[in-house]
């Protein structure tokens, strides 16, 4: 799993959110990570992930509260998930 740091245009599709992991981040969109991203209010997210021949777009918007995001230097950070 892989979150954007810091806020992202959620106006952005599928191809927009595919193009900065792979532009900005130097990731392959069509690996088997999940990509995450996050608006400038921390109250939507918007979740990228490949499978098999096309991607699914996972779309999250909070009523209450915020997410607590990472606003760090880096663009990216990974996280390991283990089942």
């Amino acid at each position: 799993m892989f979150l954007a740091c810091g806020s992202t245009d959620l106006r952005k599709s599928i191809d927009g959110l595919a193009a900065i992991v792979q532009e900005s981040f130097g990731l392959n969109p069509f690996s088997s990570g999940l990509f995450v991203f996050c608006n400038r209010a921390c109250n939507k997210l918007k979740i990228l992930y490949w499978d098999h021949n096309g991607f699914w777009l996972y779309y999250r918007s909070l009523e209450r509260g915020r997410f607590q995001w990472p606003t760090g230097k880096e663009e990216v950070v990974a996280i390991l998930l283990r089942w």
